[in-house]
């Protein structure tokens, strides 16, 4: 019952901000590119230890993530260029938010943190890659455990509660399983297709 009253709160805050962004008519790849913007300042904040103003700034910044799709849907805004930026914009924010944890634990000489950072990059870059290359054989490769919001929550969480080591963990051992995950079900899609031809 609470946590009903509360998705309907928070889908009501949601409609509230995309219906003023679509009233002051702000075009969806300006606010891609704010919610990148944002992000870097959670990379800094991230790079020096301040964890807990990461996780805030992260939330600050899913708000613009989040109302880009939706803004352009509404005002009629949809245009393939729009996806493709959205698309990149959002790995670099993947990056800029991992490269923060990068230089934190390279400043603290810890270099097995440093190598679990960059298994997270690998895992979070190669999620996406695989799909996308999917797509170009297969309809759709939506599969897998982690995609980018899931992510992006585990980081909030793991900032907010200053356990970033835990949530890098699970970012690393789901971002791969997915990866494997979409390459078994673009291998099962392309062999039922030859099978069919």
């Amino acid at each position: 019952m609470i946590s009903a009253k509360i998705g309907q709160g928070g889908k009501f805050l949601f409609d509230r901000i995309v219906r003023t962004f679509v009233r002051r008519r702000i075009n969806p790849n300006i606010l891609t590119a704010i919610g990148l913007l944002i992000n870097l300042i959670a990379a800094y904040f991230f790079a020096f230890g301040y964890f807990r103003w990461a996780g805030v700034t992260i939330i600050v910044a899913a708000i613009f993530d989040l109302t880009d799709g939706p803004v352009a849907r509404i005002s009629h805004r949809v245009t393939p260029f729009g996806g493709f930026l959205d698309s990149v914009l959002d790995r670099y924010s993947d990056l800029f938010l991992l490269t923060g944890l990068l230089v934190y634990y390279s400043r603290g000489d810890r270099f097995w943190y440093v190598i679990l950072v960059a298994a997270a990059m690998v895992g979070a870059v190669m999620t996406s890659y695989t799909r996308a290359r999917a797509e170009n054989v297969i309809r759709s490769c939506k599969v897998g455990f982690l995609e980018r919001p899931e992510r992006i929550v585990l980081l909030i969480i793991g900032a907010l509660a200053e356990r970033i080591a835990a949530v890098l963990w699970v970012i690393v051992v789901l971002s791969n399983l997915t990866v494997l995950h979409r390459v078994i079900h673009t291998f099962q899609e392309t062999h039922r297709r030859e099978k069919e031809a």
